[in-house]
Formats: structure tokens, C-alpha cells, sequence
């Protein structure tokens, strides 16, 4: 199996019996060596001394007396939230059992840097067999922001931070601002012809998915789900994308991002929706929960249903915790 997404951290790691990942030294280093705990040039010795003391011993407490003696406002808030969100590691059983709580108890105060990197991990143990790079691709949009933007008569989504990067440089570019052409049109749109290309490319995140018109992406994001769901909920759902919602009856619904749940609940209150709003709807999906003792007696056999949607800048930021949150599913055993 090629290996794929080494910059999760998953090899930082180690499987526990039940199939989690247990937090590491290691892991916990890396989050210390990030550019942001790293301490600048002009940092108090104070917030040397407690970097260099947990490089040394990662797991170590760390007392209030040690955070306040920093100097810099923003330098003891930024340890307060590291801190807090290592600790929250250590109690865990696995780093799913961590994101659970985290989500369960509220994700408030946890910067999305530190979540979309848990689910990047969590995402890397549960698709580890997987061998379908549209898969793979398409669950990049659980911790990667995309950008929307249509092409050729395609909607294709691409990675924000490339994008975000190609424009600025583009405004450097007098010869290409006055080509007009979006920056999505120099990557490569994942395809079937280059597909096997995904894998050398994995951790760069430069490959666009076509999400409008090949229905093996729309595929692969529902098999993202369903993995996503087994591997956190331990419950099996069969996820299929779906043109319309045309089920009078429909009982439950998860949006899988803020606008998409922003349309959803106006269409569960019978409230109007612009065509705009409409039109930014990208996908749906039905839910269908294939052991009906897992499901709230609410739902019954019912399916639930998926919005997946882009904000009016075009932007799609998919939250994986709403499906943890929001899914109508009796909690059992749990990764």
C-alpha cells in the first residue's frame, strides 16, 4: 500500500487494541516545534525556559507561576491554549477519544489549526487500507479549507491555502493578473488518467477535485464519511450522493458546514431560500444507518440527509465535528 499523508503525524504514533492512536512523546514534540510555539527572536527568558523545558519533558506540568512570568500578552495566551489542548490529550485514552471529547464538551477555545490536525491523524488511521485516491482526495476537505470555482463548465474545489498563495502571487504578476485566469487552472484536476499521480502528491495537496461533474468524487467523499462515522461512532452508514432531497418526510438533516446548515434549517422551517443560496449547495448525500438499534427512535429507518455547501466567498469549510455532533446515532462503543 503507498503511503500517503506522512504529514498527519501518524507515524508519530501507535495504535492502542481497540485500533486508536495513542499520543506519543513525539507527537506531542511536534506540536511544540510548530512555527507558532517556537519562541521568536524577542521572546522573555521566561518562554525560553518553559519551551526548552518542555522539549525536554513533553508530558511535565506546568504551573500557573510558569505562564505568568511570560512577558508577552499574547505569548501566555497562545501557552494557556496549547497547554490546555495537550492536557485534554493526556487524559484521553487515543487521540479519537480526545476529539470526541472535544467536540462533545464543545470546541470553543481550541484554535481550528489544532482540530483540523487531530482530524487529519484520526483521518490517516481510519483510511489507512484505503487504495482509491479519490477517496483520499475528497477527505482532504475534512481539515483542508477549499476554494470553489468553476471551470470549463466544472465545479472545482482546490486546496484555499494554494489558492490563497497563487493569488498573491498573481499580484506580483502583471503578465498573468492580465491573462485573468483563476489560479485553479494551473493545478491538476484529479482525473482517472492521472489519479496514480495522487499518492507522490498526497502532502502536497495540489490536486483540484472535480466535485460537479465526476461522480467518482462525489463517491469518494461518501466514502470519507462513511469511514470517518465507523471509525469514531463505531456504526456502519451507507452514504450515497443523491441530485435533490425529494422526501416530503425527511426527519433529520446535518449540515456539513455553516452554510450548509444555515439552508437546511430554513428549508426544515418551510422559509424561503434565494436561488443564490440555492445555487450554493454543492453536494448531498443520504445517510442511512444500517443497524436500526443504533439509530434515534426519532429517525427510526429513516435516512439522514447531507448539505454540503460554499460560503458566498466561494470558500467551502467542511466541519467533521457536526457529523460527530449532529448524527442521530445511540452511542455505544466508541474508538
Amino acid at each position: 500500500m503507498p503511503e500517503f499523508w506522512v504529514s498527519s503525524g501518524h507515524h508519530l504514533t501507535r495504535r492502542d487494541a481497540g485500533g486508536g492512536l495513542v499520543v506519543t512523546d513525539e507527537l506531542l514534540l511536534a506540536y511544540l516545534a510548530r512555527p507558532e510555539l517556537v519562541p521568536p527572536d524577542e521572546a522573555c527568558d521566561a518562554e525560553r525556559a518553559l519551551h526548552a523545558a518542555l522539549l525536554g519533558h513533553p508530558r511535565r506540568p506546568v504551573a500557573p507561576a510558569e505562564i505568568a512570568a511570560i512577558t508577552d500578552a499574547d505569548a501566555r495566551e497562545n501557552w494557556e491554549v496549547i497547554l490546555a489542548f495537550r492536557d485534554r490529550l493526556l487524559a484521553a485514552r487515543s487521540v479519537e477519544a480526545a476529539y470526541l471529547d472535544l467536540v462533545r464538551r464543545g470546541v470553543s477555545g481550541t484554535p481550528p489549526l489544532f482540530l483540523n490536525q487531530l482530524v487529519h491523524l484520526i483521518l490517516r488511521n481510519a483510511l489507512d487500507a484505503c487504495d482509491d485516491p479519490y477517496t483520499l482526495r475528497a477527505a482532504e476537505l475534512f481539515f483542508r479549507p477549499q476554494r470553489a470555482s468553476v471551470t470549463d463548465g466544472a465545479l472545482l474545489l482546490a486546496d484555499a491555502e494554494l489558492i490563497d498563495e497563487a493569488e498573491g502571487a498573481r499580484g506580483q504578476s502583471p503578465l498573468v493578473a492580465m491573462l485573468g485566469r483563476e489560479p485553479v487552472s494551473e493545478l491538476d484536476v484529479l482525473t482517472a488518467e492521472n489519479a496514480w499521480t495522487y499518492w507522490s502528491r498526497s502532502d502536497a495537496f495540489s490536486m483540484a477535485l472535480n466535485l460537479g461533474s465526476d461522480p467518482k468524487s462525489r463517491e469518494g467523499l461518501a466514502r470519507a464519511i462513511e469511514a470517518f462515522v465507523r471509525h469514531l461512532l463505531a456504526v456502519e452508514v451507507a452514504v450515497a450522493p443523491i441530485p435533490a432531497i425529494e422526501d416530503k418526510d425527511w426527519r433529520w438533516f446535518v449540515g456539513l458546514d455553516q452554510e450548509g446548515t444555515r439552508i437546511g434549517n430554513a428549508l426544515w422551517r418551510g422559509e424561503p431560500v434565494d436561488a443564490a443560496a440555492g445555487e450554493r449547495v454543492i453536494a448531498l448525500f443520504r445517510l442511512t444507518i444500517l443497524d436500526p438499534t443504533r439509530a434515534d427512535p426519532r429517525v427510526g429507518d429513516r435516512p439522514v440527509y447531507l448539505l454540503l455547501a460554499m460560503a458566498p466567498d466561494r470558500t467551502v469549510t467542511l466541519k467533521p465535528q457536526n457529523l460527530i455532533a449532529g448524527l442521530p446515532v445511540v452511542v455505544t462503543g466508541e474508538a
